[in-house]
């Protein structure tokens, strides 16, 4: 075990355990969407030499087997989210003391109110977006609630604040007055697995082709959206957007990848009046190395986002290469640069002439190719190692 120091008992010498950073598992569900890929992300990149001065352990549920951490251990409830959170502000502060934690990190907005600010435990909280503020009608209702709660306890209370994008650090300080740091900690990519084609062995290709027959589909025939169906994703939006452009483009296919969410009856009603609704095709939930060759064999893919404290499938999208058309005025634009083509949100007729643009390869098939490259080199310098280094020194500045 590493050491910080040694203490003399009489004629034995006792080594000194590293201070433990706990690192709360339990919001992640079992699909690693959303929270999920940060944590598997910046977690799973953090090398022994970033870890070299602290012990990292992962909290989880009961019944969740996951290793995001090597030291992991099972702690919280099964059951429902509302059981989670009264066992975070009861059985965890017990469990942080009892275990004699220096470091506890809440990755998904919440704390336990017990250890606040000036205890022997310091506190870290991660804020991925402030839409609970801005946008509570794109959430239940409780939730909304719940989490306005959470996000201005974790200003207040927790010992240092880390913001997926600087634009929600920007919204963080619209509504909440933080007296502690803000660290801005973007996400990164797993390249090895999100890159292009040209990147690909012959036989990842071949893998890719079988992947693309599996889930009933052909290469460069479809217009792809990857997200949770809810209605802050701008999915009915692209529904109707696909249905003005499809009549000119009779070979393509919209294709939706992702769970359904909440809020689904915009996204059904859009379903049920649109004219080639037998060319949308849902796929439901789609493992990672799925969503990389998606990716690589769409014609178009969109991310019309109302909103996104980040926006990781737009990242991704871009580092395989692929043409993409998303959102501008949130962090999803800081993500990608002049990586993707920008249409306003909510702005279903601009969405579909961008569509129909890249179906009809344009004449700016020069600019696409530019596009495309400073796409797969700003992926490639968007690192989870780099988030790990990240998260690493900010555990570090609180020992």
């Amino acid at each position: 075990m590493s050491t910080l120091g040694r203490r003399r008992w009489g004629k034995t010498i006792v080594m000194d355990a590293l201070p433990i950073v706990a690192v709360d598992l339990t919001a992640i569900p079992a699909n690693a969407v959303g929270v999920g890929r940060y944590v598997q992300g910046f977690l799973g990149s953090m090398t022994d030499a970033d870890t070299a001065t602290f012990s990292l352990r992962g909290l989880a549920r009961v019944e969740d087997q996951r290793k995001f951490v090597s030291d992991t251990v099972q702690v919280g409830p099964s059951g429902s989210r509302l059981k989670r959170l009264v066992w975070e502000q009861t059985g965890l502060p017990r469990y942080l003391r009892r275990s004699g934690v220096a470091v506890h990190h809440g990755v998904h907005y919440t704390l336990p109110l017990m250890t606040a600010r000036g205890r022997d435990i310091k506190t870290v909280a991660t804020i991925h977006d402030c839409t609970f503020f801005d946008h509570p009608e794109w959430h239940q209702r409780s939730k909304a609630i719940m989490f306005r709660h959470a996000i201005r306890s974790a200003a207040k209370r927790a010992d240092a604040l880390i913001c997926v994008s600087q634009f929600t650090a920007d919204r963080l300080l619209a509504h909440t007055s933080p007296k502690q740091d803000i660290h801005v900690i973007p996400h990164g990519v797993d390249t090895m697995r999100f890159c292009p084609t040209e990147s690909l062995t012959q036989s990842q290709l071949v893998d890719d082709q079988a992947a693309l027959e599996r889930l009933g589909l052909d290469a460069g025939q479809y217009v792809l959206y990857v997200g949770t169906l809810e209605p802050r994703k701008g999915v009915a939006q692209l529904i109707g957007a696909f249905d003005r452009v499809a009549a000119r483009h009779p070979d393509v296919k919209l294709v939706l990848a992702g769970k359904r969410g909440w809020g689904l009856d915009v996204i059904d009603c859009a379903l049920d009046v649109a004219k080639h609704r037998d060319r949308i095709v849902e796929l439901g939930f789609v493992a990672d190395d799925d969503v990389a060759v998606l990716y690589r064999g769409a014609r178009v893919v969109t991310y019309p986002s109302e909103e996104e404290g980040f926006g990781l499938p737009a990242l991704e999208a871009i580092a395989c290469g692929a043409p993409l058309i998303t959102t501008s005025g949130s962090a999803i634009e800081e993500a990608v640069g002049d990586a993707a083509i920008l249409v306003k949100p909510d702005d279903q007729s601009q969405l579909a002439d961008a569509i129909d643009a890249l179906l009809h390869e344009s004449p700016d098939a020069l600019a696409n190719a530019q596009r495309r490259e400073r796409g797969i080199q700003r992926a490639q310098l968007a690192t989870w190692h780099a988030s790990s280094l990240a998260h690493a020194a900010v555990y570090r500045s609180l020992l």
